[in-house]
């Protein structure tokens, strides 16, 4: 077997059920002894939420209701992960799966070995916000700008009797 016949394919599963199908694919892959299927990856990235003033870093699903394989694709490696429970087929034609290319599975895998959280921010322009730390704390503003990248948002407050933009990190804020 040459190296250039593995390639990663994306398995269709039910919704909420990726991680019991890659536990349910390694078991098959174990004891049928499938040598033509490498790995199993639930695509994960961790983001911080915010629950009544903790911060908590959960991994969160890139890609709900889909598992990617590493593979041979042959009849047999097909019919390991095509019958493993909770599989509903392969992403791509019926009978002729697609394989992700190499720059696909690059960005994929970068994209899950981030260091630093995404931090999940249910605010939106125009929601009003309470400010819970810094010197701010306790200021009402109305959020003017969203900065998703840098987990900051502009969040415009009132103080003195003038309006006047803060940027402000998101864990700092409070949906009102």
């Amino acid at each position: 077997m040459a190296e250039s016949d593995r390639h990663w394919y994306v398995v269709h599963t039910y919704a909420g059920s990726e991680d019991r199908v890659k536990t349910n694919l390694e078991q098959r892959i174990r004891s049928m002894s499938s040598e033509d299927v490498f790995q199993v990856v639930v695509p994960t990235e961790d983001e911080v939420e915010v629950h009544e003033g903790k911060r908590l870093v959960v991994a969160k699903k890139i890609f709900p209701g889909y598992v990617l394989v590493e593979m041979v694709m042959n009849p047999q490696s097909w019919e390991v992960v095509r019958n493993t429970p909770g599989v509903t087929g392969f992403v791509g034609a019926v009978n002729k799966p697609v394989p992700l290319t190499e720059k696909e599975i690059d960005n994929i895998l970068k994209r899950m070995e981030v260091a630093t959280p995404r931090v999940k921010t249910g605010l939106g322009r125009g929601d009003r916000v309470r400010i819970n730390e810094g010197p701010f704390v306790d200021f009402i503003g109305l959020v003017d700008d969203i900065n998703e990248d840098k987990g900051k948002a502009k969040v415009i407050v009132s103080f003195f009797g003038r309006e006047t933009p803060v940027e402000l990190d998101f864990l700092q804020l409070e949906r009102l």
